[in-house]
């Protein structure tokens, strides 16, 4: 497990690097895919590092901007990376700084291994279901693997405000979720309402930041399962809001149902 989540780690750290480069360039090479979401040169180049990096744990992977993998090729993959090169290439477009570098590690349906990498501000979160959570900043220029997963900060991390604090998405938010933040303010009085972009906001509610996720908007699985297994490893869960159960992975539809991160 260790030696799968340093290989993860490295590959999402390297493909930060690539990100970083084209992101202060002045050409992203921006393209609009079948569906209109934009695709740039960094996902591209990001997802051959990861690609070249998880080649060496024989283990199969689904991403965002890999070849589309039917149903009946991988129904019966017991281990399967997940992977967005970029979560959220609009605010990587927009140059905000809340993009993303998402991978995990899927056995059974269930997160054992997430990594997330935030470029920009050179914060790492890494978990497996075996140590926990963890954040750690980062020297992209210099690091070493064993250094870093030592000196992580387990995770959630202490909160000074105690009010109420609901993250929510920054380009999708829907009605339901402002009459969800609604049933909030009537639960809890004062509520914080803070709008992050791609998988920050799984983050935020692991470190403690934020105390529920609600997604009632469309997501698929690479957008989700790394953050969802560094919240379950930090203790909180990722509810299926048409089950009420867990998140499962690797369903024949990758097009998530909506879902509470509480």
């Amino acid at each position: 497990m260790i030696q799968n989540l340093k290989i993860a780690v490295t590959a999402a750290l390297e493909a930060g690097k690539e990100i970083l480069e084209i992101y202060h360039s002045d050409d992203f090479g921006v393209e609009l895919k079948g569906d209109n979401s934009p695709l740039t040169k960094a996902d591209l180049a990001s997802h051959n590092v990861i690609m070249a990096h998880l080649s060496a744990t024989n283990i199969p992977v689904l991403s965002e901007e890999g070849r589309s993998i039917p149903y009946l090729d991988r129904k019966d993959w017991n281990q399967l990376w997940i992977v967005d090169p970029i979560d959220g290439t609009k605010e990587f477009i927009k140059r905000n700084g809340e993009f993303t570098v998402n991978i995990a590690l899927i056995e059974n349906q269930k997160t054992v291994i997430g990594v997330i990498y935030v470029p920009v501000l050179n914060d790492l979160y890494f978990s497996t279901n075996e140590i926990g959570a963890f954040k750690v900043k980062v020297d992209i220029d210099d690091y070493n693997i064993d250094d870093l997963l030592k000196l992580g900060q387990k995770l959630p991390l202490e909160r000074n405000d105690k009010t109420f604090t609901v993250v929510a998405s920054r380009s999708h938010m829907s009605p339901e979720t402002e009459t969800y933040v609604a049933d909030m303010r009537q639960k809890h009085g004062e509520v914080n309402l803070i709008s992050k972009g791609s998988s920050l906001k799984l983050c935020m509610v692991a470190e403690g930041q934020a105390d529920c996720y609600p997604r009632f908007a469309p997501t698929m699985e690479w957008d989700t399962a790394a953050g969802q297994a560094i919240c379950e490893h930090a203790g909180f869960e990722v509810i299926d809001w048409e089950t009420k159960k867990r998140m499962l992975y690797n369903r024949e539809e990758l097009l998530n149902a909506w879902f509470l991160v509480k």
